[in-house]
């Protein structure tokens, strides 16, 4: 499938309740300066009343402190018993003069009607019952991503887990490559949401070549979340064939303001226009509704990244000039490595008297050494408390 749809053709596709959630992300985060809050609001509250999402209206009302208009959570209320009579008629009528088809086709409305109005609980066990009366692997692949959307729009990762694990599993079954490239970008975004920057680079760069999830996110958006979490996670070399000379990556990113300039710079050790990127990409970060929550991480782990690649040129340098490098007083770069080093970040040490910056480049083999010895402890330490268990 052709990954370079035009920009409004993807949005048209990003699952509304995914859009919901990002502006209700953003009137949880009232301090950021680029949220227009009462527009926003406003925003919010239109989509509730032409969805008749009363459970939503209700909940939202008392979560932001909003006064609640009674004439309106009414009608609402009113359209979702209607609704409902009519989703039930539907489902009873199926049953008795229609096929196993029908049947489900009824109970899968009722389903997405639940999610709709916000009915979280309901809606899970509507989805179970039309996942009984589901035969093909592809339909349940496709109830269970309709979940996993569920899962991230009320941040409920235990539930995403989950549902990715029977996914997984659904798929050795019997499910199509489409739908298996589908689910490495979904799996990506759980690990991306629970920090495990790594895994979800590795999905994510999987599936550039292949993407069509347009319901979770825009194609710049995915873009942008695979620099970013390689960046802050492989090695150089993976770096450059995966990301920096990638041609899906290059005919996008400069649709993300910073970003080619955030991933070149770094690179290629053009530190200065590195910092600089990286505070507009900071801010991209501090807005974003699965990243806000590893923002302070972020910020550390890529200083690290990039710290670390300049100490690797050198055996010794002067805080001056490195200060120099980066844009920074050397007051700030002493603070900054200090920490670093102290939690174990940086293999260097800081002489304070001569000025300079001395890299304590690891022994690869002592360190794989220690860390057998600690492996072994721990195995031997686990074996004892087995032998007594076992005795008694």
């Amino acid at each position: 499938m052709d990954t370079k749809m035009d920009s409004a053709e993807a949005e048209e596709k990003v699952d509304e309740g995914l859009e919901l959630a990002y502006l209700l992300f953003c009137l949880r985060h009232p301090e950021q300066p680029a949220f227009d809050i009462p527009a926003i609001k406003e925003q919010v509250l239109e989509i509730l009343t032409t969805r008749a999402a009363s459970v939503f209206y209700s909940k939202f009302c008392e979560e932001f402190d909003w006064m609640v208009d009674e004439n309106k959570l009414q009608e609402m209320k009113s359209k979702n018993e209607e609704e409902s009579k009519q989703l039930e008629e539907r489902i009873v009528d199926a049953e008795a003069n229609l096929g196993d088809s029908e049947v489900r086709d009824a109970l899968l409305a009722k389903a997405e009607y639940l999610v709709r109005i916000g009915d979280k609980e309901k809606a899970i066990a509507a989805f179970k019952l039309t996942e009984e009366k589901t035969v093909a692997v592809g339909q349940k692949m496709d109830l269970k991503f309709t979940l996993l959307r569920l899962g991230y729009f009320h941040s409920d990762l235990t539930m995403v887990k989950r549902d990715l694990d029977e996914t997984k599993k659904m798929f050795e079954e019997g499910g199509d490559w489409e739908r298996k490239n589908r689910l490495k970008v979904y799996e990506g975004l759980y690990f991306m949401a629970t920090r495990e920057f790594k895994k979800a680079a590795l999905l994510f760069l999987d599936s550039i070549a292949t993407f069509t999830t347009y319901e979770l996110f825009p194609y710049n958006t995915f873009i942008f979340y695979a620099v970013i979490t390689s960046i802050t996670s492989l090695d150089r070399v993976t770096l450059r064939s995966k990301v920096v000379d990638a041609p899906e990556i290059l005919t996008v990113i400069e649709q993300v303001p910073s970003l080619s300039d955030f991933l070149n710079c770094l690179y290629n050790c053009d530190y200065l226009g590195f910092f600089k990127a990286f505070v507009n990409i900071a801010d991209k970060v501090s807005t974003d509704v699965y990243l806000y929550p590893h923002y302070r991480y972020f910020m550390r782990q890529v200083r690290i990244v990039a710290y670390s690649q300049f100490l690797e040129s050198y055996k010794s340098v002067t805080a001056e000039s490195m200060a120099l490098a980066f844009g920074v007083t050397p007051e700030f770069l002493d603070t900054e490595l200090s920490s670093f080093i102290s939690g174990g970040y940086l293999n260097c040490k800081i002489d304070k008297v001569k000025g300079i910056i001395q890299t304590n480049r690891p022994d690869a083999k002592n360190a794989l050494y220690q860390e057998t010895i600690k492996q072994g402890d721990l195995l031997l330490n686990r074996i004892q408390k087995l032998s007594k268990v076992i005795d008694l």
